[in-house]
């Protein structure tokens, strides 16, 4: 899975996968434990991986060693196929990466291949005609390819495939008829689409999609090389994201059965699951990975109506609650990693700008609150009550310790700091403004330039966009001159990369921070589930026009049909193509002076029978709408 697969040619007996083929040589399989003890079933019921597309190469070029140099244009999860000429016994070695060096050489330090030697597979000739091959069993995240060709000398065609020491003479590039790499990745079907008049934002919402496609195989895998862990913050953290591009409803549940399974008997939830290796301290429990087991459901019910999840892990998610609370001093839990990869004045790591009591006691709080809001969905009004008080203790706690009344800020006032008690509804209503005024002038004094790290930079989104401050986050990421996404870009990025700034020794195709994606759906297009009917059964369409954006055109194909968002505005109209699906309604907001100034389909929006108008609120005009196609024309109203 991580070295590479050899396949010497010369060792396949023929008629091996044929019928009557006689075996009796051949030993028998052995039965051995697999990791994670008992399973709890289903765990491997991810949907098949598949091959999705072609990548032939961009440029080939001969190195000065005579190796080739084949660049696919792409970073992605790649699978190869080459043809090769050349006699019987020669050997084609291929060498996976997503960096070359000065050289031209590949420059394999971002898969880990200086801790654990090089990656490649080889392939040993048969015949001295032309031969093909493709690895079954490896895959790797890469852009480039390196081949390097031996041709055995005289005498030496016994020698064995894996002996580096090999003698013979190096081939060129010319020997390889062909060489391609094969996109592949879970068959997971693809619900979303989104395009903007941001030239920027459409290249940044491909950069984020190759590296999701990269990483979802029978898990969401952090990176497609160096480790390939279920680092299960990231669902969570990308939960909304990954949900708007993938339909992930049987993934995330196979995950759910990988995280049953990993729950230790004192109910932690270990970081990785399936959990592999074993890791140490912070790395195996930190209450932001773990509470996947709590919110990865949770967002399934918001997405999908879904309380399967909820139903049938809810006893585990209570162990997992209740192993928190005993790990706490005064209801503040402080261990872990914290907002991992924040940018700070060391290299990136554990976090460096926020308390790593302040996230982990806040996401204890959270999933002590979902649980008393899943008690209450399953019936159970007693523990819902007892979950709600607990949270509320939790809750008093937090802001005892945390919260600055001088200067209306949490902690360090990092960006992280202040940004999760105001969506995780920790922050008291009077301080709300205070906090997200807070937030802005941080990202300000640093040219607004993020902060946050893995944990905290989908709260320092959703803070800001539900603070009504979406320009600040447009100004955030309309840029390429400070690390993030732009900066990625501009430094030949085609995959999202493990750190904001790119730095060559990190993954250059992880999908951690890649939270931005709901922001585009959520609230550029405005395609949104309404709370009072999750799963989409009610909808909010909340377009939110915002920087130098003139258009944006998403779709969104959820559990219950297609549901489509499709705004202009010249600075004077402003119009918005509207879908909503069968047996569904949605409450729409639309940028209006005021509701006179509304049509649809050309006529006044007081004459049509299926709109009614509900109310004006912060310059837009609100109205309810049954299932169908609506084309509404406004006068904007700045």
């Amino acid at each position: 899975m991580y070295g590479g697969e050899d396949f010497d040619a010369r060792l396949v007996q023929p008629g091996w996968d044929k019928i009557n083929f006689n075996d009796t040589k051949w030993s028998p399989a052995q039965v051995t434990a697999g990791p994670g003890g008992e399973l709890k079933g289903l765990s491997c019921a991810a949907p098949p991986i598949r091959a999705f597309e072609i990548h032939k190469p961009v440029s080939t070029r001969t190195l000065t060693n005579g190796d080739a140099l084949f660049d696919l244009g792409q970073n992605a999860s790649h699978m190869f196929r080459f043809q090769a000429s050349g006699p019987a016994g020669s050997v084609i070695r291929i060498y996976p990466a997503e960096l070359i060096k000065d050289d031209g050489t590949v420059n394999q330090s971002s898969m880990g291949a200086g801790r654990r030697g090089p990656v490649f597979c080889e392939f040993t000739k048969a015949t001295d005609g032309v031969e093909a091959f493709a690895p079954k069993f490896f895959y790797a995240g890469c852009r480039y390819v390196q081949a390097h060709f031996t041709i055995p000398s005289p005498g030496s065609a016994t020698l064995s495939p894996s002996d580096g020491k090999r003698d013979g003479v190096r081939g060129n590039h010319s020997r390889i008829k062909s060489l391609e790499g094969i996109v592949v990745h879970s068959a997971s079907a693809p619900v979303g689409e989104f395009e903007c008049s941001n030239p920027l934002f459409n290249r940044i919402r491909q950069l984020v999609h190759w590296a999701q496609r990269s990483n979802m195989m029978s898990l969401m895998t952090d990176c497609p090389h160096r480790e390939r862990l279920g680092w299960l913050e990231e669902d969570h953290l990308n939960g909304p994201s990954l949900r708007y591009e993938f339909d992930l409803a049987q993934l995330f549940t196979k995950q759910m059965h990988d995280m049953a399974d990993a729950q230790t008997a004192a109910g932690l939830i270990p970081n990785i699951a399936p959990e592999y290796t074993v890791f140490k301290g912070g790395f195996r429990d930190s209450p932001e990975w773990g509470s996947a087991y709590v919110l990865v459901p949770w967002q399934q019910y918001e997405f999908a109506g879904d309380l399967d999840l909820l139903r049938q892990h809810y006893d585990g998610m209570k162990r997992y609650v209740a192993y928190l609370g005993r790990h706490t001093t005064n209801h503040i839990a402080d261990f872990g990693l914290g907002d991992w990869y924040d940018i700070g004045p060391k290299l990136p790591g554990v976090a460096q700008l926020t308390p790593i009591a302040l996230t982990a006691t806040a996401f204890y709080q959270h999933d002590t609150w979902i649980l008393s809001e899943v008690a209450a969905l399953l019936g159970r009004p007693d523990e819902a009550k007892q979950f709600s008080n607990q949270a509320e203790v939790i809750r008093a706690a937090f802001n005892e310790t945390f919260f600055n009344a001088t200067n209306a800020t949490y902690a360090t006032g990092s960006q992280t700091a202040n940004a999760i008690p105001l969506v995780m509804n920790l922050c008291e209503s009077s301080n709300r403004v205070a906090v997200v005024e807070a937030i802005v002038r941080d990202v300000r004094s640093r040219s607004n330039a993020v902060s946050a790290g893995d944990v905290g930079y989908r709260y320092l989104l959703r803070a800001l966009a539900e603070g009504g401050r979406s320009d600040v986050i447009f100004e955030m990421n309309n840029q390429s001159d400070k690390p993030g996404y732009g900066y990625q870009l501009k430094l030949g990025a085609t995959t999202l990369t493990e750190a904001w700034n790119a730095r060559p020794g990190a993954s250059q195709n992880h999908f951690m921070l890649g939270q931005i994606e709901e922001w585009f759906y959520h609230d550029l297009a405005g395609i949104r589930s309404d709370p009072a009917g999750p799963g989409f059964k009610k909808i909010i369409i909340a377009p939110e026009p915002v920087g130098d954006l003139t258009w944006v055109k998403a779709s969104y194909e959820s559990i219950r049909g297609k549901i489509i968002s499709d705004w202009k505005h010249d600075g004077k109209k402003f119009t918005l193509h509207v879908k909503i699906p069968a047996n569904t309604t949605a409450t729409v907001y639309l940028p209006a002076r005021n509701e006179t100034t509304v049509s649809e389909r050309g006529k006044p929006v007081g004459k049509s029978p299926d709109v009614k108008f509900l109310r004006l609120e912060n310059r837009r005009a609100v109205f309810a709408i049954p299932s169908g196609e609506y084309f509404f024309e406004s006068l904007a109203p700045w």
